[in-house]
């Protein structure tokens, strides 16, 4: 059983906007931190953006700043990214993750090994 779903992807014209949306299985994903990332072909994951559990605390890489927003409702157990005036090189299929060792520590999470649980993915494809 996915303990993390990934939905939202798309196809969409440079420019144009997207929001992802992250649907944890599990009560507990609501005190970890949590991360998106996004692999693009022949790439290395690399890291988008990261929330803290309570929401107070966010991070971003700088080509998402400015552009892309990272959420969370925890009363629903979901994580969202919105993503805004999106370029060809955002194309990349996006990864939520979560960090269940930093269960309620304040912290947003950057590097790939300091997740535990990851989605599938959702492609993101942006068209010039």
């Amino acid at each position: 059983q996915a303990q993390l779903v990934e939905s939202g992807g798309g196809l969409v014209q440079a420019g144009g906007s997207l929001r992802l949306s992250c649907a944890a299985s599990r009560r507990a994903f609501s005190g970890y931190p949590m991360g998106w990332f996004r692999q693009a072909p022949g790439k290395g994951r690399e890291f988008v953006a990261a929330i803290s559990w309570s929401g107070a605390s966010t991070s971003y890489t700088d080509s998402a700043k400015g552009r892309f927003t990272i959420s969370r409702d925890n009363n629903k157990n979901t994580v969202y990214l919105q993503m805004n005036n999106l370029k060809p090189e955002d194309t990349a299929v996006y990864y939520c993750a979560a960090d269940e060792r930093a269960f309620l520590v304040e912290r947003t999470p950057t590097l790939v090994e300091e997740y535990d649980y990851w989605g599938q993915g959702t492609q993101v494809t942006v068209s010039s």
